[in-house]
């Protein structure tokens, strides 16, 4: 029903809707879940992803985890809706436990593979790309980095 709106009036509205539940999560104070990707292609390059919302940068495909999944299965939802892709040999990496909004998050890390080029939808993803590890984009935002040094350390 969403993709009835057209597009530039949807990122609008998640600009919107982004503000108001980081407002959620300060006054809230709830504990948030969320899920974290690190899909890689065939040649080991790292999937990226760039909002239409929040912070300028480039971060691991991932969001919420609904109450009724699993990390699992919120991992390989987000990977669908963000990218279009699948992932194959899905592993935990580990959790991070951090502040978001001025509230706790608990996000559960993945790594996979997959074998499709992404198709960010214009809406929520203005652009998904690959980069080799030893290149990556900027600005890599600060969470992503931590992400990515968590990875890191696992792949070792």
């Amino acid at each position: 029903m969403l993709y009835l709106i057209p597009k530039p009036l949807h990122r609008q509205a998640l600009k919107i809707g982004h503000r108001l539940r980081h407002h959620w999560r300060r006054v809230s104070g709830r504990t948030g879940v969320g899920v974290s990707i690190v899909a890689r292609d065939l040649n080991g390059r790292v999937l990226l992803v760039r909002h239409s919302y929040g912070p300028d940068g480039w971060y691991f495909p991932g969001g919420g985890k609904r109450r009724s999944e699993t990390p699992e299965q919120a991992a390989l939802r987000e990977l669908k809706e963000e990218t279009g892709c699948t992932v194959s040999g899905l592993m935990a990496v580990g959790i991070i436990d951090e502040e978001l909004a001025g509230a706790p998050n608990r996000t559960h890390l993945f790594d996979g593979v997959v074998d499709a080029v992404p198709q960010p939808d214009g809406r929520e993803i203005v652009e998904a790309r690959f980069f080799p590890t030893h290149s990556l984009p900027e600005p890599l935002s600060k969470r992503t980095r931590a992400r990515f040094a968590l990875w890191q350390a696992r792949s070792c």
